[in-house]
């Protein structure tokens, strides 16, 4: 699980025209830390975004694709009514292969990147990201970036991260050790006896998040901790108890 922040980048309506009714201004950030909420947010706004927030709460930097990313018209040119094409296409449209988007058009501006552009673009990257939200008022049209910034630690990722700690504790001292071998780094009771118990899928699992956060890395199936893994794991160790580091054997 990860920390993640939404940052307003701007609008794409007209706020000198239609000024945003709560005054959020280019720059404004709103952090969600896996237990708590922080800043300002409208709550109009919230409605859309909170849930994107949850969905890289979950997922991280990983592109995830809506379902409409896989149609394929996106990858069509703009197009025209044409009844005199329907004996080809069997409805009736004829490309526009030639288009210029209009300064200030919204609706535009809400187009995922590269679509019915003309020729395409050769990848079928359209929709991959959708980190821009972007509020209801079509008015303004205000537009928040979410995305991770590290690892959550509170609620009910603390245990989760913590188990992400053990694993840099284990793979430090073993650079190159293979992901499937970091299991058995553990003791049967360290595997079992603490939550969540630890196995081949939670390991992998747990190594991607690291990775992901550039805490490890990870080649040909080798893990190595990074500089920034050490300092993330010194950190944690400095933030310890004595009690909780003669547990956790740190």
């Amino acid at each position: 699980m990860f920390q993640v922040k939404a940052t307003m980048i701007g609008f794409a309506g007209d706020e000198e025209k239609y000024p945003c009714h709560f005054q959020h201004k280019a720059g404004d950030t709103f952090i969600y830390d896996g237990e708590k909420y922080i800043g300002r947010i409208c709550p109009g706004f919230s409605a859309m975004l909170v849930p994107k927030m949850i969905s890289v709460y979950a997922a991280g930097p990983r592109k995830v694709p809506e379902p409409m990313t896989y149609f394929p018209f996106w990858y069509a040119p703009v197009s025209r009514r044409d009844p005199g094409n329907k004996k080809y296409d069997g409805i009736g449209f004829r490309n526009i292969l030639h288009t210029e988007v209009e300064p200030g058009d919204a609706i535009a501006s809400m187009q995922p990147e590269h679509a019915f552009e003309w020729p395409p673009c050769s990848e079928r990257i359209i929709g991959l990201d959708t980190s821009i939200v972007t509020c209801g008022d079509s008015r303004t049209r205000a537009m928040m970036k979410v995305e991770a910034f590290d690892l959550a630690e509170r609620g009910d990722s603390t245990p989760y991260f913590r188990r992400e700690m053990s694993i840099l504790h284990k793979v430090q001292p073993k650079p190159g050790i293979r992901v499937t071998q970091i299991l058995k780094e553990f003791t049967k009771e360290q595997i079992e006896g603490i939550y969540p118990a630890l196995s081949p899928i939670m390991v992998w699992a747990l190594c991607e998040e690291l990775e992901l956060m550039g805490y490890l890395e990870i080649k040909r199936g080798k893990a190595s901790v990074t500089q920034k893994g050490k300092d993330k794991l010194k950190n944690f160790r400095k933030n310890l108890t004595a009690q909780e580091k003669r547990a956790l054997k740190m």
